[in-house]
């Protein structure tokens, strides 16, 4: 990670005993807090920031602190520290904590040994005293509604101390060299230990002098540059977060030239986003933003909409505040010093337009937005609690006792949890948004990640425009090398509609980055936009010159075991590749985000690891995909033209290339080879499991030379091992066994033969599911001439060349033996499917699962549903290919005049609707066509029957009539004819389709018929399909006709000089009067 990691963060401020309790005494802890890591991590946060976790009286939340080097043992031990932090460093979250340097607590041994140490002795001046409680009066007191003095008469001491903040917390005294070198030895002891960050509190206090106001002093700053000179010496990568609670010219002076802190807290900002709210105005925002001065090169303000202090009033006018007071804090109990404590959801009315619209926009400004524990759910807060502690109350995890925080009784919770209705933690927790996709957790989660994408964001500079309409902010976000970010957002309850003058992108394409929807490109006049009430929009604007080069290989950082730590550059990497995967269901959808779910390595060296990727689209489900990962070296990387190969992913620091392990026999050895050996990896989510389930096989893969890549990309990806098995790696992932494990071993335990045996699994835990996925599954390899796909083609062109060598071509014979043993075995697979098994064989489903059931009226409904829905797609697309442009002036003609009577099959199959069938359903095979059997020589052997890999995997298990299989068969045998002819044109051995046509058609009619007829003949009695002739051809046909209305749109977004097969096709099913050829 850069340098200058901040600037793309994402902070999470957190409190330790208020995160998770793991011992069960109602405090939380480093162990409870490194369990629950993995909610930051899902997130979406770079870094978290711990407040004061050091021994302490607790009376200041921490903040008053009596041991700086060591961890409250109510928090646990150092130890548990830095087992905290190598878990998150292993998220790749940062960790930044606190170093109070103003002040301590009047328990601080420094402070006992300087109140009985005498006056002017080294000790003594660790402090600051007086005799005269008069000096430095013009200091103001900041804590007003606790104390009326800065100074406190000490007994022991015979004299005042100095205190900005409560009298518990006596201010050190940096006038006196060796407290500077304390707290250097202070800030080493914990970066030595490996924390990325430290927050300084109350910076701007470190010094007073006579005739100020003991704020922002030139000694205060030449201190921090000594700080920040003495971090940098030693330490890279570290950053300071300086606490100035003042106004923008004054709290930027902490950035110094870039040599004091690299960040620091933008106070001022944080009441305007409320007052802009409230006054439905954008000016509050504007006007503080319009002062702030820019941060020197490689810093960054951090902005907050709430922390664990008040929302403080103190950087605003009077009258401002009495406005602020009685819009969000009308009960006195909400008001402290001069702000209010309150959290972000009960501020806002528990209005979640609100709460989205401000995050929004505090995520769209310059700097790095922090967010506060609990915000991300909208938890609520409880004013009646002392001081601040209303919103400090214990994390809500779930509905379980102590809101899942703690097993302790209730009343030794350290602050009682939030029982208000509205936010109980019953209702309002963690468990519960997980769950639920539209909730704010879920929301929180997408604005996150669309933040760290965008680096425009964390980095851009920034443009206001001035829309007429006052109640609508809009500004511009630019960064050289990415798209401008056009960030538009309505701040009042009532729908806005604005104009904005966009002229200087004119060209450019708006795309809404929430759901990459793109707007009306800009042209040379007023942009219009109207917004819901408290709507907003992020547009990126996109087609200009300068944008990003998105063909470019990206590059990752860092070693192996970073990049798979590193998860969102990872799974912007996947985001570019995965759509170019034949593999990838997702063609035509538009990828929201890629995330990384889990990363295993696979061996030693952490070369090869399986990558289980989530993609989330605009629209529809998410999917799961497995990613097997290689890290090939320099050397190899170089050799041939492999960086250009489709398995190349992206680029490592070194030179090293990223690869699908699939691609490389290597890799695939690894991979597939983990599923032969009875051994289990562990990973966030549960790991992997390999299944062997036959002896003898463990080191089959060991030798890659004995592994071999099936170079046909298709909907997995397959090797043949050891020229014994076939592994199959799933692309696709959903949880449960993978049909293909389920059906054969089903089929076996009835005595069907003709298929393969499983001979192992590998099993991979997903989140949040209850059972894990198959990644891999292995087969008995079979012996095998070719599938019945090559077969066919080859008997068809045997049987061209014969008949372009005939002089009458009515009279050849033609051969349907192969049709007639499909039909036969196809008959006998589906009887054994509907049999109970018997071998209690690992893996095989139950036998309910697997019984047969009966049609129903509302069963044979569905079917004539499917059907016209996908007429209703077919429909579309082709018109769609029509006005596109994509169709020859014939299939154009073509297409309109069949989406013109897609309707008509409907009336077909009528009956269906009317009249139930005497059949059953049956799992079936569900993808069922000649590429899936093989043929041995003399007979056939069945394999594939994961079903449609496009289709989810409760889908695949539905239990459909057995004819569905056959239609597939039917299809199939249509398309062999169509090829075989094609190839003869394309190979010149006939110059025009018309040659073939009649005879085509005669072979596809007399194989179909005959595997039918042999199909029925072997299905007599077995009551799974309609015994009434008519009935079963019925069947047949409308799961024909859904087959071929998918070929069409297949066709049409892949090869549309092919759509005319499948069209024709569906011509012959309609009635003769309008078929068209």
């Amino acid at each position: 990670m850069s340098e200058d990691w901040f600037r793309d963060a994402v902070i999470y401020e957190l409190h330790v005993r208020a995160f998770a309790d793991s011992n069960g005494d109602g405090t939380g802890d480093f162990d409870g807090l490194t369990s629950r890591l993995d909610h930051l991590s899902d997130l979406g946060v770079t870094a978290v920031w711990l407040l004061p976790f050091y021994p302490s009286p607790l009376r200041d939340d921490g903040y008053d602190i009596a041991d700086y080097r060591s961890v409250n043992p109510d928090y646990g031990t150092l130890r548990a520290f830095k087992r905290f932090m190598s878990a998150a460093h292993a998220r790749n979250i940062k960790v930044i904590t606190e170093l109070v340097i103003n002040h301590t607590s009047d328990q601080h041994p420094w402070f006992e040994r300087a109140r009985h140490a005498p006056v002017g002795s080294p000790e003594r001046d660790f402090y600051v005293w007086t005799d005269d409680p008069t000096q430095w009066s013009d200091a103001r007191i900041i804590f007003q509604d606790f104390e009326t003095s800065n100074w406190t008469w000490d007994p022991i001491a015979k004299q005042y101390y100095w205190h900005r903040f409560y009298s518990h917390q006596p201010d050190l005294n940096f006038d006196n060299p060796a407290v500077e070198a304390a707290v250097l030895g202070v800030l080493d002891h914990w970066l030595d230990m490996g924390v990325d960050g430290l927050r300084l509190d109350a910076v701007p206090y470190l010094y007073e002098r006579d005739g100020t106001y003991c704020e922002n002093l030139p000694e205060t700053h030449d201190a921090l540059k000594r700080i920040r000179a003495h971090m940098d010496a030693k330490y890279d990568n570290r950053m300071l977060l300086a606490e100035a609670n003042q106004w923008p010219e004054d709290a930027a002076a902490y950035f110094g030239d870039g040599d004091e802190c690299h960040m620091n807290f933008h106070f001022p900002v944080m009441p305007r986003l409320f007052m802009s709210l409230q006054t439905e105005n954008r000016m509050p925002i504007i006007d503080i933003l319009d002062q702030t001065p820019t941060p020197p090169e490689g810093c960054q303000w951090a902005t907050f909409l709430r922390n664990h202090d008040e929302l403080t009033l103190e950087m605003v006018t009077e009258e401002e505040r009495h406005m602020m007071l009685r819009a969000y804090a009308r009960d006195d109990e909400m008001r402290i010093n001069l702000g209010i404590r309150r959290r972000l959801a009960p501020l806002l009315g528990n209005d979640r337009r609100k709460v989205e619209l401000l995050n929004a926009v505090l995520f769209s400004l310059p700097g790095t937005p922090v967010v506060y524990y609990g915000d991300e759910i909208g938890m609520g807060d409880n004013v009646y609690l002392g001081d601040r502690d209303g919103v400090r109350t214990p994390m809500q995890w779930s509905s379980d006792r102590n809101g899942g925080f703690s097993t302790a009784n209730p009343h030794r919770l350290y602050l009682p949890l939030i029982t208000e209705q509205e936010y109980h933690y019953e209702s309002v927790n963690v468990e519960t948004q997980n769950a639920n996709p539209a909730s704010l957790l879920s929301w929180m989660r997408q604005l996150i990640s669309l933040r760290t994408r965008h680096r425009v964001l964390g980095r851009g500079d920034i443009r206001f425009l001035d829309p007429d309409n006052p109640h609508v902010l809009a500004f511009v976000r630019h960064l050289d090398g990415e798209p401008p970010m056009l960030c538009v957002a309505n701040l009042s309850r009532l729908a806005q509609h604005v104009e904005l003058d966009l002229r200087e992108f004119q060209g450019a394409t708006p795309v809404e980055v929430f759901g990459y929807n793109q707007f009306a490109p800009i042209r040379d006049h007023d942009y219009q936009i109207t917004l819901a009430p408290y709507g907003f929009f992020w547009f990126s604007l996109t087609g200009l010159e300068g944008d990003l080069d998105t063909t470019a290989m990206p590059h990752l950082p860092g070693s192996m075991p970073e990049v798979l730590r590193r998860r969102a550059g990872l799974g912007r990497a996947l985001e570019r590749w995965l759509p170019h995967r034949r593999w990838y269901a997702g063609k035509g959808q538009t990828i929201r985000q890629v995330s990384i779910e889990d990363a295993i390595a696979l061996d030693g060296d952490t070369n090869v690891a399986l990558v289980v990727a989530n993609v989330s689209f605009t629209e529809g489900d998410d999917q799961r995909y497995s990613v097997p990962m290689m890290r090939i070296g320099r050397d190899l990387a170089e050799t041939g033209d492999r960086s250009t190969s489709p398995g190349v992913i992206a680029q490592l620091d070194d030179g090293a290339l990223l690869i699908d392990a699939m691609s490389d026999d290597r890799g695939a050895a690894v991979v597939l080879g983990a599923a032969l050996r009875k051994r289990s990896r562990n990973s966030r989510h549960g790991g992997l499991q390999g299944r062997p389930r036959r002896g003898r096989i463990a080191g089959l893969a060991d030798d890659p030379r004995r592994v071999n890549v099936l170079g046909v990309e298709q909907s997995n990806s397959s090797a043949i091992i050891d020229g014994r098995l076939i592994a199959k790696l799933v692309r696709r992932l959903e949880a449960g066994t993978n049909p293909d494990v389920e059906l054969p071993t089903h089929l076996l335990s009835t005595g069907f033969e003709r298929v393969p045996g499983v001979a192992a699994t590998l099993d991979v835990a997903l989140a949040r599911e209850p059972a894990p996925a198959n990644v891999v599954v292995v087969h008995d390899m079979v012996a095998h001439e070719s599938d019945l796909w090559v077969k066919m083609l080859d008997e068809l062109g045997l049987a061209i060349d014969h008949v372009l060598a005939s002089d009458d071509r009515s009279d050849d014979v033609i051969a349907t033996d192969i049709a007639e043993l499909v039909g036969h075995r196809t008959a006998e697979l589906h009887r054994a499917l509907a049999q109970p098994g018997t071998a209690p064989t690992s893996g095989r489903v139950s036998d309910a699962s697997m019984a047969p059931e009966s049609f129903t009226l509302l069963w044979q409904r569905s079917i004539l549903q499917s059907l016209r829905t996908s007429i209703r797609s077919t429909q579309r697309d082709l018109r769609r290919a029509r006005r596109g442009g994509q169709l020859d002036e014939q299939t154009s003609e073509h297409a309109d005049r069949l989406a013109g009577r897609l309707d008509e099959l409907m009336e077909h199959f009528e009956r269906l609707r009317q009249q139930k069938l005497d059949a059953q359903r049956i799992r079936v095979h569900g993808d069922l066509h000649l590429g899936q059997i093989l043929w041995t020589g003399h007979d056939i052997v069945f394999i594939d029957f994961e079903g449609e890999p496009g289709a989810p995997m409760a889908q695949r298990r539905i239990k459909r009539s057995p004819l569905a299989d056959v239609a597939g068969l039917l299809r199939s045998f249509d398309y062999a004819g169509r090829v075989a002819v094609h190839t003869a044109v394309e190979r010149g051995r006939v110059h025009d389709l018309d040659d073939l046509g009649a005879w085509r058609e005669r072979w596809t009619r007399q194989n179909q018929d005959a595997l039918l007829d042999s199909y029925f003949e072997h299905m007599d009695g077995s009551n799974l399909i309609p015994s009434e002739d008519q009935d079963r051809r019925l069947l047949v046909g409308i799961y024909a006709a859904t087959n071929a209305l998918s070929e069409v749109r297949y066709e049409l977004a892949n090869r549309p000089e092919w759509a005319t097969w499948p069209m024709t096709a569906i011509d012959a099913m309609l009635p003769e009067s309008g078929a068209g050829q």
